[in-house]
C-alpha cells in the first residue's frame, strides 16, 4: 500500500504514525507513538489538516473543545493525557483500556463506584462531557477503573451556572443507565429517580432537534452510530451463517455487524476455510443465497476460540469495526495472537486506512 500524507509540520518529527483509526469529515485519528522529554509513549492524533473546507470551522470548534478539556481532566487521571495541541493537530495519551460495550462489567460495582467518582471530579472542575450516552466513550482500564475518552463536545464553564448543572444532571443520568443494564440490582432509590427524570431539554431534543441530528449525521454525512445493527444481525445473520456453514469447504462461519457508511450498518462474515479466496467467493456466488450478502467476507484459516472452544465473537467484532487496536488486551497467550494477526492484517475494512 502506498505512504498516506504527509502528518502536519508541527508534528511531523515527533509523532510516528502506525494505524489509521478513524477518518471523517471532522479529522482524522491515528494511533502511534509521540517523542517526548521523557521518550516516545503511545499516542493518538487528531489531525485536521485534511479536514474538507465546508465542515473546517466545525471540526475545529471541536478540535479546540477537546483541548481545553483534556488539558484539565488529563492531568485528574480520569482521561487521557493531552501532549501537544498546535493549529492542527492535537495528540492524546493512551489509555489501555476496553469501551464498556465489549469490556460489558456486568455486575462490576467497583467498575460504576469508580466511574461515578471519575465525573464527580470532571464536574468538580466545571467540565461536562455532553457524549456520554456512547458506551465507546467509557473505557475499563486493566485495573478495573473507570476513564473517559473524546471530549469533542466537552465544555468547560466559568461559574456553576444554570446550564452547567442541567448539562453535569445529563452525564449523570447517562452514566446510570449504563449502570441499568449492567448491574441494575446496584441502583439506589435516588440513582433511579434520576434515570425516572429527564431534564426538560432533554425532552425537547427527543423530540425534535434528535430527529434533524439523525437527518443530517445518517442521511446527509452518512454517518453511522453502533445503533441499527440489531435488525439485520437478527433477521439475516443466522440464514446467511448457516449457509456458509453449508459449503463443504467450510469448517466454520462467524458473523457480526458494523457500523456501514452506505447502509448505516453492515454484516461482516469471517469463514473458516482452508480453500482460497477467491474460489471460495466464485464457488459461493454460484449458489443460492438466503437473504442480502454480507457487506464484508473473509475466508480466515482458524477462527479465534477461548480454551472452551467457544467463537471469540468479542475480536471478530473488534476487527469488523476496525478497532483492532483495542484487540492486544484481550490476547493471553502466544498461539492467540498468531491466530489472530493474520485476521487483523488481512481485514476487509481497509475504507478509512492507509500504511504508513
Amino acid at each position: 500500500m502506498d505512504a498516506g500524507p504527509a502528518l502536519p509540520a508541527e508534528i511531523a518529527s515527533r509523532f510516528r504514525s502506525e494505524l489509521v483509526l478513524k477518518r471523517d469529515v471532522f479529522s482524522t485519528i491515528e494511533r502511534g507513538h509521540f517523542r517526548t522529554d521523557a521518550g516516545e509513549v503511545p499516542a493518538v492524533l487528531r489531525r485536521i489538516d485534511m479536514t474538507p473546507w465546508w465542515s473546517f470551522p466545525l471540526a475545529r470548534r471541536l478540535f479546540d473543545r477537546e483541548a481545553r478539556a483534556l488539558a484539565v481532566a488529563g492531568r485528574l487521571g480520569i482521561a487521557p493525557p493531552l501532549l501537544f495541541a498546535g493549529r492542527r493537530s492535537l495528540v492524546r495519551g493512551w489509555i489501555d483500556g476496553l469501551p464498556l460495550h465489549v469490556a460489558r462489567p456486568t455486575g462490576d460495582l467497583v467498575y460504576f463506584r469508580s466511574a461515578k467518582h471519575a465525573l464527580r471530579r470532571l464536574h468538580q472542575e466545571r467540565i461536562t462531557h455532553n457524549d456520554l450516552a456512547k458506551e465507546q466513550n467509557w473505557l475499563r482500564a486493566p485495573d478495573g477503573r473507570a476513564a473517559l475518552t473524546d471530549f469533542q463536545l466537552a465544555l468547560r464553564f466559568r461559574r456553576r451556572s444554570f446550564l452547567f448543572r442541567l448539562l453535569a444532571y445529563e452525564d449523570l443520568r447517562h452514566l446510570l443507565k449504563h449502570k441499568r443494564r449492567y448491574a441494575p440490582a446496584s441502583l439506589t432509590a435516588a440513582e433511579r429517580r434520576v434515570l425516572a427524570r429527564k431534564s426538560w431539554p432533554t425532552r425537547i431534543w427527543m423530540a425534535t432537534g434528535k430527529r434533524v441530528y439523525y437527518w443530517i449525521t445518517r442521511g446527509v454525512l452518512n454517518f453511522a452510530d453502533r445503533e441499527g445493527s440489531g435488525l439485520r444481525l437478527l433477521d439475516d445473520a443466522p440464514a446467511l451463517t448457516s449457509w456458509l456453514k453449508g459449503h463443504p469447504a467450510v469448517r466454520d462461519a462467524a458473523i457480526v455487524a458494523f457500523p456501514d457508511r452506505r447502509t448505516g450498518a453492515g454484516l461482516y462474515a469471517f469463514v473458516e476455510s482452508d480453500e482460497p479466496d477467491a474460489s471460495l467467493l466464485r464457488e459461493l456466488a454460484a449458489t443460492p443465497v438466503p437473504a442480502p450478502m454480507p457487506e464484508r467476507l473473509q475466508v480466515v484459516r482458524q477462527l479465534p476460540r477461548d480454551p472452551g472452544g467457544v467463537l471469540r465473537t468479542d475480536i471478530l467484532q473488534l476487527i469488523a469495526m476496525n478497532q483492532v487496536d483495542l484487540i492486544p488486551p484481550l490476547l493471553a497467550t502466544e498461539a492467540e495472537k498468531d491466530i489472530v494477526a493474520p485476521i487483523v492484517a488481512d481485514r476487509r475494512n481497509l475504507r478509512d486506512r492507509y500504511a504508513l
